[in-house]
């Protein structure tokens, strides 16, 4: 089975992160992709662009680079390169993270054996050191649990998933749903009947922690999750309970002192 490792970046990103992150997923992986597609989102710093030079002349014709003039957002990003992957099978990476050796090789097992549409794993989460691991997201196993799941929370760790190309397509692949795309786009294939699956073990290690408390704050984050909760309720992902349900706990836990954030943030991901 031949896969496609599908990557956005954006000037922001250190240099030295997303060189580790491409090591991991070539150097280090026992099943190496087919193909690995860089969209650059936007102009990037020399020292970017020097890494992407790096792995050009490392790789060659395995490593598409598809420069966008100006950023347009990781959703829309991942959307261009999605229409560009040459392959069924899509990995999922961002540029920050370190994929464990046998990522690819266990999820292809799992397309290879079971009627799956999406596949991804739990999570190792750390701050700087990849090596001092802080907590892990770990998610349920089977479709019905994770539908169910998604109802609350984002059902896959999107950065360890892979999915066919063919059924995102048919979904409108990546929309714009700001802050929430990758979210989007997974309730979007659940309600066009693609099965998921969850490997029980972490393949990813994620450069996220608390920082994604900070993150997740302010006015403008709180309108971008109701405006997305909205949205998937009109869909039918949702029912008016389940809608209310979400928007109370949410604007509960954005008005929560971080310091009590961050004790439930660990019970959540232990």
């Amino acid at each position: 089975m031949k896969l496609s490792v599908l990557i956005s970046i954006y000037y922001k990103e250190k240099p030295e992160y997303f060189d580790r992150c491409m090591e991991s997923i070539w150097d280090e992986q026992s099943v190496k992709p087919n193909e690995i597609v860089l969209v650059e989102d936007g102009k990037l710093t020399d020292e970017l662009y020097e890494v992407v030079d790096k792995w050009k002349v490392k790789l060659g014709d395995l490593f598409q680079t598809i420069p966008l003039k100006q950023n347009m957002g990781t959703g829309k990003a991942k959307n261009i390169g999605l229409q560009k992957c040459k392959y069924e099978l899509i990995a999922i990476m961002d540029t920050d993270d370190i994929a464990m050796p046998d990522r690819f090789k266990k999820q292809l097992k799992i397309f290879k054996n079971s009627d799956v549409d999406v596949c991804s794993s739990w999570v190792r989460e750390f701050d700087n050191n990849e090596k001092e691991i802080v907590s892990y997201r770990k998610l349920p196993e089977n479709n019905i649990d994770i539908v169910n799941f998604a109802k609350k929370r984002m059902p896959v760790n999107h950065p360890a998933t892979m999915y066919k190309k063919s059924i995102a397509l048919k979904v409108g692949g990546y929309m714009h749903m700001l802050w929430f795309e990758d979210y989007y786009l997974m309730v979007r294939m659940m309600l066009f009947g693609a099965k998921f699956y969850n490997i029980q073990e972490p393949l990813v290690n994620m450069r996220a922690g608390y920082g994604q408390l900070e993150r997740r704050s302010g006015l403008n984050y709180i309108k971008a999750e109701m405006r997305f909760l909205n949205t998937i309720r009109k869909e039918g992902f949702l029912n008016s309970y389940e809608f209310v349900r979400n928007v109370i706990v949410r604007l509960i836990a954005r008005a929560m002192p971080k310091k009590v954030l961050k004790v439930i943030y660990k019970r959540l991901r232990s």
